[in-house]
C-alpha cells in the first residue's frame, strides 16, 4: 500500500503563524511532500481559510496536532481546565475542518511534561475522568468528519498513556468511533517492547503514524526496525499519511519541550529530505 509522505512544520519554525505556514507549504512541496502537519499551539495563531488557500495553491494534503502545554488537561480535576481544555479541543477540530484535515493528534489527555506515580485506583479514576471529558469533544469531531488520534508518549513526558495497551483501554472505557491513535515511532521505539506488534494490536484504530528517528532526527538512520513496522502498518489496513515528526532547535520553547539539545542532522532541510526518501522507499 503507498502512503502519502507528509512533515511537520515544526521541523522548521514555531511559533507557527500565516507568514511561517505559507513558507514552510512551499518548501515542503518543493521538497516533495504530499501532506503538511501544523499546530494549533494557541487559537488564533494563524488563520485557518488563508492555510487551506495556501495549501490547495500547492495540492498538500493536513494533519492537524494538538499543543498540549500547561494549562491544557483534562484529567487534572479542576473542572475550569477541564472546560478550557475542551474548548481548546473544539477549537482545533473546527480548524482542522476548515484546512480540510480529517485528523487531529497528540497526547490531548494532559499537559506534556507532567508525570506523577499513580497506583490502580488513581490511575482508574483520571481514566474514567479522561472518558468523561472527551465525550462532547468527540461527538463535536464526529460532526465535523475529524477523527481524534490519541498518542502515548514516552515514560519522561506523560505517566498517564504510555503504551498501546494503555492506549486501547482508554477506547474501550470512551467506546467513540472517533477516537483513534496516533503512533509514534519515537516513543514506541522507547515504551514498546515489539512495534510491528503493537501496531496489530492497535489494529483498526490506527488513525495516523509519525515516522521519527529513534533519537527524534531522521527516519532511517537508526536502528528501528522498519520492514517490520511497514507489514504491520499494511496489516492493519491504515492507509493514512506517514508524516516526519522532528523540531527546530531554534526555538527555545520547543527545543526544551521535546528536549532537542544539539543538532539531529547537518541541517532540518536534509533530515526532511533524506527521510522523505526513506520513506518513500519504504511506505510509497
Amino acid at each position: 500500500m503507498a502512503h502519502r509522505i507528509g512533515a511537520n512544520a515544526w521541523i522548521w519554525v514555531c511559533p507557527q503563524t500565516d507568514e511561517s505556514l505559507a513558507d514552510t507549504a512551499r518548501h515542503v512541496r518543493e521538497l516533495g511532500f504530499d501532506v503538511l502537519e501544523v499546530a494549533v499551539e494557541e487559537p488564533g495563531g494563524w488563520d485557518p481559510d488563508r492555510l487551506a488557500g495556501v495549501l490547495a495553491q500547492h495540492d498538500l494534503g493536513a494533519v492537524v496536532v494538538t499543543a498540549m502545554g500547561p494549562g491544557r488537561d483534562l484529567v487534572s480535576g479542576d473542572a475550569g481546565i477541564t472546560a478550557s481544555t475542551q474548548d481548546y479541543l473544539r477549537h482545533t477540530v473546527d480548524v482542522a475542518s476548515r484546512v480540510g484535515a480529517r485528523v487531529v493528534a497528540g497526547p490531548f489527555y494532559s499537559t506534556v511534561g507532567l508525570t506523577y506515580r499513580m497506583d490502580a485506583a488513581e490511575r482508574r479514576r483520571r481514566l474514567d475522568e479522561l472518558a468523561r471529558a472527551l465525550a462532547p469533544v468527540l461527538e463535536h469531531a464526529e460532526a465535523n468528519g475529524v477523527r481524534l488520534a490519541m498518542e502515548p508518549l514516552n515514560r519522561f513526558e506523560t505517566s498517564l498513556v504510555n503504551t498501546v495497551e494503555q492506549a486501547l483501554e482508554v477506547i474501550a472505557l470512551v467506546d467513540h468511533p472517533a477516537l483513534g491513535l496516533l503512533l509514534d515511532t519515537f516513543h514506541m521505539n522507547i515504551e514498546e517492547k515489539d512495534q510491528a506488534a503493537a501496531i496489530r494490536a492497535a489494529g483498526r484504530h490506527v488513525a495516523h503514524v509519525h515516522a521519527c528517528g529513534c533519537d527524534r532526527g531522521t527516519p532511517g538512520a537508526d536502528h528501528i526496525a522498519w520492514p517490520a513496522i511497514r507489514e504491520a502498518i499494511d496489516e492493519v489496513g491504515y492507509d493514512g499519511p506517514i508524516v516526519i515528526e522532528s523540531f527546530t532547535g531554534d526555538n527555545d520553547v520547543i527545543a526544551k519541550a521535546a528536549a532537542i539539545w544539539r543538532p539531529l542532522a547537518s541541517s532540518q532541510d536534509a533530515l526532511a529530505a533524506d527521510g522523505l526518501a526513506f520513506l518513500r522507499r519504504t511506505f510509497g
